[in-house]
């Protein structure tokens, strides 16, 4: 769950008092952008997309108008823009206008869950404005600090000196940084960040941090955010039907993680496990439909309903069923075998037999239950399987199930079809 852009964020910077800068939204009147524009010299015309959406600058999504003829040029080019980013597409909804703020500091500022630190962590930078990722380490600070006690002024003192940052911005930025750390932890948040924070001459000349972008990302399984009153529809994104189907079974037993890959894809691969997620998206590659994370020891009613959701979309297209998991510590292996057994079953009732090879990889507790129930179904239903066991290693289940993928591809599933006595619907 991402939120970006001012246009949402400024409010939740106002409940800590962060200054950040004036903007105005897709709704807003000629008056309105003339009036921002007369104040500030001029505005920023940004797109605005549902959910956290990166590198907009670089794709020349964001216009900069000095005038009122120019921001409406600017609003015509990207009310509607569509942007691509890695394999996600976003079309925007609508434009904001933000005030310009002049500045000769930029400031990148974020607090985030560290797996490395085990513990919330500050990342700062005086050469803000830019990705992250390109400036050397050097000028980059990520500091942990104690969740308990939370972000304290002497952290971000500390890792400004150390950076060498300019002595003006120091004090203004030890002011209102820690400000960040209520924010961020009053409200289910799993990801903060400012980029850039310009510092503004004040009346008296002494400089304030005004944000000028916002991103957050909040624990969906945390309900601190329900205390923000934002509507959930802000945080879907352009989700297929299938994505927004899975997503709806999101609760806090057990996860209902998906992301479709490859739409045209022939390998159905429910996962169970983030490591076993990564390997398997990673190897399987277009040939995936979908990557997925179902663990977190789902009950069965779940287990069932993801599986049904999964089958509906994609089975007739599917050559290869591919259920795996890494060797789990508290997930009941036999309850979700049944909870797929049970959906694939009542497919085949709801819909007729579709040729489909099924692989099975997984370690857990009561394994070899639920590998005998799994085989049964698939023994009444006249599917060929295969299945591995808590001591194969999962890349080598993998290249197997590649290997069977080529083979359906190459005949394999015409041989399955005539075995089920089905002329096959949709043939690789």
């Amino acid at each position: 769950m991402q939120l970006s852009g001012l246009l949402y964020g400024g409010p939740l910077l106002d409940i800590v008092e962060f200054p950040h800068a004036e903007v105005l939204g897709p709704g807003a009147s000629e008056e309105q952008i003339g009036d921002l524009i007369a104040r500030h010299g001029e505005v920023f015309v940004k797109p605005l997309f549902k959910g956290g959406v990166g590198r907009k600058g670089r794709a020349g999504l964001i216009g900069r108008a000095p005038d009122l003829a120019a921001a409406l040029a600017e609003k015509e080019r990207l009310y509607f823009v569509e942007h691509w980013h890695g394999h996600q597409r976003a079309k925007a909804q609508g434009v904001t206008f933000e005030g310009a703020v002049p500045a000769g500091h930029e400031v990148y500022f974020a607090i985030t869950d560290a797996t490395e630190f085990r513990a919330p962590t500050m990342t700062i930078t005086h050469r803000g404005g830019i990705d992250i990722e390109d400036l050397p380490k050097h000028e980059v600070m990520r500091v942990p600090f104690e969740a308990l006690t939370g972000l304290k002024a002497f952290v971000v003192a500390n890792a400004l000196a150390a950076l060498k940052a300019p002595r003006e911005i120091v004090s203004p930025l030890v002011q209102h940084l820690p400000k960040l750390w209520e924010l961020y932890h009053h409200y289910g948040m799993t990801t903060l960040e400012l980029n850039p924070i310009r510092m503004r001459a004040g009346p008296q000349g002494r400089l304030v941090p005004v944000a000028c972008d916002f991103k957050c990302g909040f624990d969906r399984d945390d309900p601190r955010w329900r205390r923000l009153a934002i509507p959930e529809s802000m945080f879907a994104i352009d989700y297929s039907s299938f994505e927004q189907e899975i997503n709806q079974l999101r609760t806090y037993q057990g996860q209902s993680d998906v992301y479709v890959i490859n739409p045209n894809g022939t390998i159905l691969a429910p996962t169970f496990g983030g490591g076993a997620n990564s390997l398997v998206t990673e190897v399987l590659g277009d040939d995936a439909i979908i990557s997925s994370d179902f663990g977190g020891n789902p009950p069965y009613e779940k287990m069932r309903d993801v599986a049904r959701i999964c089958f509906r979309h994609w089975l007739a297209q599917t050559n290869v069923l591919f259920v795996i998991g890494g060797k789990a510590n508290n997930t009941d292996i036999y309850t979700t075998f049944r909870g797929i057994a049970d959906a694939l079953r009542e497919y085949f009732s709801d819909h007729g037999p579709t040729p489909l090879y099924v692989v099975v990889g997984r370690g857990g507790p009561n394994l070899v239950r639920g590998l005998g129930y799994f085989a049964d179904t698939l023994n009444a239903l006249g599917l060929p399987y295969h299945m591995f066991g808590f001591d194969s290693a999962i890349g080598e289940v993998v290249n197997f199930t590649q290997g069977v993928d080529r083979w359906m591809k190459q005949g394999g599933r015409a041989e399955v079809a005539r075995a089920l006595g089905i002329k096959d619907p949709a043939p690789a």
